[in-house]
């Protein structure tokens, strides 16, 4: 049996025996039967614990399923509730359904499933019927976005973990538009972009993915990884330090009176090479490589 305390009271109230109704909800989630101690109606504290011990469970879509059908999630979380049955009989997936399957492919980590949770409340808002038939949600995750500042205010969510939901929710597109043409510059700017959200970002990513084709769902997955591995391998490359030391090149122009261009670009790369092959030092003084110059002249035709 699980059992949860009763946090602080705050103005926002649920409906009367909402936490009967969450009870069940967690009940069906679970498979056990849960003892709660919140006070009826709950407050927004209250209500907040519950979600987060229902979004937490092995099977969350059956609880939220008992939330709808009882209409709790009407009455606290309208945006939600907008999404059932959303799709259905039209010419895109039914949105609630997907949510779901969001949610259950999600890492149990509270701030992604919440993420899963309201990652599309922004498409019934935004769903347009196009003339040629195609169906489009343009903008969605920045309205979402928005949405969810109201439901923060609903509900009690610290600073931190609400700016780290409400970026999910609005980026939760930028990593799926990634493919193998993205030069490192865009793979650069990407992870700069997401910094401390990449792990949340790419795990929401990959639970986005719900396509009945398999073949689908693991080709979005493996761009997804390999998206991942450009961001640790670019991140490794650029901690390393810079072979050569800044102002090198200058130096060497005034040393061996070579012009800016190809062969001064030529002599770095050889100077950079003879540092990674252990023959000169790495970020040395300039004499150091002006030293290895003089004592090959070759490479210098004018010298």
């Amino acid at each position: 049996m699980t059992t949860l305390s009763a946090p602080q009271r705050l103005p926002f109230q649920a409906p009367p025996e909402a936490a009967e109704e969450f009870a069940a909800a967690l009940e069906a989630a679970t498979g056990e039967s849960v003892e709660v101690r919140w006070t009826d109606p709950m407050d927004g504290s209250a209500m907040r614990e519950a979600f987060d011990a229902l979004l937490m469970t092995p099977r969350p879509n059956r609880g939220l399923d008992v939330l709808v059908r009882v209409g709790v999630m009407e009455a606290v979380l309208p945006e939600v509730s907008a999404m059932v049955g959303f799709g259905e009989g039209v010419r895109h997936k039914d949105v609630w359904a997907h949510t779901k399957k969001v949610i259950l492919r999600s890492p149990p980590r509270l701030v992604v499933r919440w993420a899963a949770l309201l990652h599309d409340i922004g498409k019934v808002r935004t769903r347009r019927f196009e003339p040629n038939g195609q169906v489009t949600f343009l903008g969605h995750p920045a309205v979402g976005a928005r949405q969810f500042k109201r439901i923060a205010r609903r509900l009690p969510f610290a600073s931190e973990e609400r700016e780290r939901i409400r970026f999910l929710i609005a980026e939760h597109l930028r990593a799926s538009a990634f493919d193998e043409t993205w030069t490192d510059s865009a793979v650069r700017r990407f992870a700069r972009d997401v910094g401390e959200h990449m792990d949340d970002l790419l795990d929401l990513s990959r639970a986005d993915i719900t396509s009945k084709y398999l073949e689908k769902v693991r080709r979005g997955i493996e761009l997804i990884d390999t998206l991942e591995e450009r961001v640790r391998e670019l991140r490794e490359l650029d901690a390393k330090p810079a072979p050569l030391p800044k102002g090198l090149g200058n130096a060497l122009m005034e040393r061996f009176g070579i012009v800016p261009g190809p062969r001064l670009g030529d002599l770095m790369a050889h100077l950079s090479s003879k540092v990674e092959e252990g023959l000169l030092g790495v970020q040395e003084d300039y004499t150091h490589y002006i030293k290895y110059l003089e004592e090959h002249p070759e490479l210098i035709p004018n010298l």
